[in-house]
């Protein structure tokens, strides 16, 4: 007999199956996948996935991780949800189970009362064979059908079990109006979560002081996880305000918040401190900062800013593209090429472990369009790299294209292709991601017209490239000739 239905989110059924939402959504715009309502039934996954071993996966490894490492303190506070939010969710799945075995005694009384019924049908139809015999064959079918283990059980077992686990170790956020999706996972806040995800949602001090992450509740349970200072009008409360900085989610929820695009992020003054400085090659740096715990930097991908660092002579200053993503927590990545600007000097030769350098910014618009879900073409020209990289993680985390290709264009005489080992980590990583290396010591024609040849019809892309001015300007006209919108086309002139 068929099973119950039970409906799964697309979020947590990318995350069973281990392949991305975008693909998901992919096969349902083939016909491949069936939905209801913008769900997946239990049944049609198991149905299109039938290689996948859920017991393999995912949830239970992360686990059975905790279970081994149960003595560190640490990896529990970071992996397993607030001790309220973890009772509340098993509560509220306790009263599904409790409501899914109450109805199931309901069916057991049922299928005896139509036994009874097939009985007196039977005696009342005594000496007529053929009702007999039918009622006989029934019966029968009933006691088979019943007593039968389904071919799929096994396997659906397993699918459940999982689910639950993900249920009770994360839930599952949807933001209105925008549409993005994301998880919360262990302690973490719906900011935290949402800002691990890639999604820039509006916020200030992001310690509950400001106020600017004010969100509403449209649906689903939340839980406060931290105090705040910021005081709700009570009518705002009625309304389902509260503020992402000090909530996480019991259950799955449904928020309306706003997304920050690149006006909306207030300027910024933070002191980072030096993780580390990494020598790439003799022409180029990466400069890992962190910042503090109560004000990491907000910015969007692609976005610059302006470092200040005490050195010979008084403070030094430069204006730098972030190479990191905004996912990446308190981390912040730039790359700083050998030049003779004083704080590139700075960093080259004197800069160290824990120096204090100060962040001012974030500025530009070379940002994501969040709202597009078309195949993205990422170009860079020499050190461009480090916003398209910002660009690129961003697009990971998010999920959110159709497919990425990235052309990286430089001379082994200049910077190189100073982190190639992770564009084709990249590309092995990733089935729709494609990785290209260009020689920028040919001309900027020539590097144009080998991007080009790949893409006759660039109706369905985006384009985000950094460069020179005239490099980009041959390339956007060759792009718009082969049909690209001119909104599709995103540029970042650096010279």
């Amino acid at each position: 007999m068929r099973a119950m239905a039970h409906f799964l989110p697309l979020s947590r059924v990318a995350r069973l199956v281990g392949e991305s939402r975008s693909a998901i959504q992919r096969m349902i715009h083939d016909g491949e996948l069936a939905t209801f309502d913008g769900m997946v039934d239990m049944n049609e996954l198991l149905r299109v996935f039938p290689d996948v071993q859920w017991e393999d996966d995912g949830e239970f490894k992360r686990v059975e991780e905790i279970k081994a490492k149960a003595f560190s303190r640490r990896v529990m506070e970071r992996t397993l949800p607030d001790k309220e939010v973890l009772a509340e969710r098993l509560y509220e799945m306790s009263k599904e189970f409790a409501a899914a075995k109450t109805l199931l005694l309901h069916y057991d009384e049922v299928l005896r009362f139509l036994d009874d019924k097939l009985d007196d049908v039977a005696e009342a139809g005594a000496g007529k064979q053929s009702v007999q015999q039918s009622i006989v064959v029934l019966k029968q079918w009933l006691r088979q059908e019943l007593e039968a283990t389904p071919k799929e059980t096994e396997r659906a077992q397993a699918l459940l079990a999982q689910e639950n686990v993900m249920r009770i170790m994360s839930a599952q956020v949807t933001i209105l109006p925008a549409g993005h999706e994301f998880f919360v996972d262990g302690n973490d806040t719906l900011l935290e979560a949402a800002l691990r995800a890639g999604i820039p949602l509006n916020y200030g001090c992001s310690n509950g002081n400001c106020g600017e992450c004010k969100a509403r509740l449209v649906s689903g349970q939340i839980k406060k996880v931290h105090p705040h200072d910021f005081v709700l009008k009570e009518t705002e409360k009625a309304d389902g305000a509260f503020l992402l900085c000090s909530y996480s989610a019991v259950s799955d929820v449904v928020v309306e918040a706003g997304v920050s695009g690149a006006d909306d992020i207030p300027p910024q003054d933070i002191p980072t401190r030096v993780k580390a400085v990494e020598v790439i090659n003799e022409r180029i740096v990466a400069l890992h900062l962190t910042a503090p715990r109560s004000q990491r930097l907000h910015f969007l991908a692609g976005q610059r800013v302006t470092l200040i660092s005490e050195g010979t002579g008084g403070n030094l200053s430069g204006e730098y593209y972030v190479a990191s993503c905004p996912c990446e927590d308190r981390h912040i990545e730039l790359h700083i090429r050998r030049d003779n600007r004083p704080f590139a000097r700075h960093v080259f030769e004197d800069m160290a472990k824990e120096d204090v350098v100060r962040i001012e910014g974030p500025h530009g618009r070379f940002v994501m369009k969040l709202d597009s879900r078309r195949p993205v073409i990422f170009v860079a020209w020499e050190d461009g790299f480090a916003p398209i990289k910002s660009l690129v993680q961003h697009a990971m985390s998010l999920e959110i294209a159709e497919s990425m290709t990235l052309y990286w264009a430089a001379d082994t005489a200049g910077v190189g292709h100073y982190q190639e080992n992770l564009c084709r980590a990249w590309a092995d990583a990733l089935d729709e991601f494609t990785y290209q290396r260009l020689d920028a010591a040919s001309s900027m024609a020539a590097n144009v017209e080998a991007i080009l040849a790949h893409h006759a019809d660039l109706t369905r892309a985006d384009i985000y490239a950094a460069g020179p001015h005239a490099f980009l300007q041959a390339l956007q006209t060759g792009a718009l000739e082969r049909g690209l919108s001119p909104l599709g086309w995103h540029g970042e002139a650096i010279e």
